[in-house]
């Protein structure tokens, strides 16, 4: 029996030992956390004195480049926080997106004419992504150009639905878009740029050389109240493209036939009733 009761007691101690030890790690741990967070954060090092190479001139000291992703809280908090104005003009002057405005550019230079593209025209880019095409046209001189995205990006691109587009009948002269590959109701896509383009003015359509003559009657099918105007093949940024150039006629040309198929068949069937009237 006492035996047992001492084995109790030096397995208690024991234990006691083992929760002061690992009670001892935590505290360490937590005093390590607390010296290097960025509360404590020490001034950077300042620069050491050029070293003297044996001619008895200084050697400069080439400076250690800036890492690419801060290491430390204390890192993070020393980097400069850019505003949305610089971190666009950053990413304006970099080489990929300024080929793609670039490319956008030459796309509407060949739409330039009185009727179709002009500085005065009210133009609207759906789908517009980080603005290219909205840069490029103003760039070119034309003032009035709205650019709508489900994400926005300004100050070129304003957050709106394509599906639902918060704009009134009739406001744009034209309307350019090179994301209906990427509409989740096509139909819809298209009929919201129909709506707010104004009678006699054209929606663009920017997509994927179609594979087939049959594949182009489709994309054209989309349109309820417009009229193929030009349709033309043409490369950009080295992927093969074709431009839908659709003129707005203001109805809906397939509603407008349908209704009339309807009118002529109720006026045929009155008319036999009546006949089979005047028989009886």
């Amino acid at each position: 029996m006492e035996m047992e009761m001492e084995m109790e007691k030096k397995v208690e101690r024991l234990l006691n030992r083992v929760s002061l030890f690992f009670a001892a790690i935590a505290t360490l741990a937590l005093l390590h956390l607390f010296a290097h967070s960025s509360l404590s954060c020490a001034p950077a090092p300042l620069p050491t004195a050029p070293r003297a190479r044996g001619d008895g001139r200084s050697q400069p000291q080439k400076p250690k480049p800036a890492p690419s992703s801060p290491r430390s809280s204390c890192d993070a908090a020393s980097r400069e926080v850019l505003t949305p104005d610089k971190r666009f003009a950053k990413l304006r002057s970099s080489r990929s997106w300024r080929r793609r405005a670039d490319a956008y550019a030459a796309l509407f230079a060949s739409l330039r004419s009185p009727t179709l593209l002009s500085n005065a025209s009210h133009v609207l880019c759906v789908s517009a992504g980080a603005g290219h095409e909205v840069a490029a046209l103003q760039e070119s001189g034309v003032s009035d150009v709205t650019g709508v995205d489900l994400v926005d990006f300004p100050p070129l691109v304003r957050r709106a639905d394509p599906h639902n587009l918060p704009f009134f009948d009739d406001v744009f002269d034209i309307a350019f878009t090179a994301g209906l590959a990427g509409a989740l109701f096509p139909a819809r896509f298209v009929a919201e740029l129909e709506r707010t383009v104004r009678r006699g003015g054209a929606v663009v359509l920017a997509v994927d050389r179609p594979s087939s003559a049959q594949e182009a009657e489709g994309i054209k099918a989309l349109f309820r109240r417009s009229s193929l105007l030009e349709a033309r093949n043409t490369t950009m940024l080295g992927s093969e493209m074709s431009l839908f150039i659709m003129k707005n006629n203001g109805t809906a040309m397939t509603g407008r036939i349908g209704e009339c198929r309807q009118s002529t068949a109720r006026l045929a069937h009155a008319a036999d009733v009546c006949h089979g009237i005047d028989r009886a």
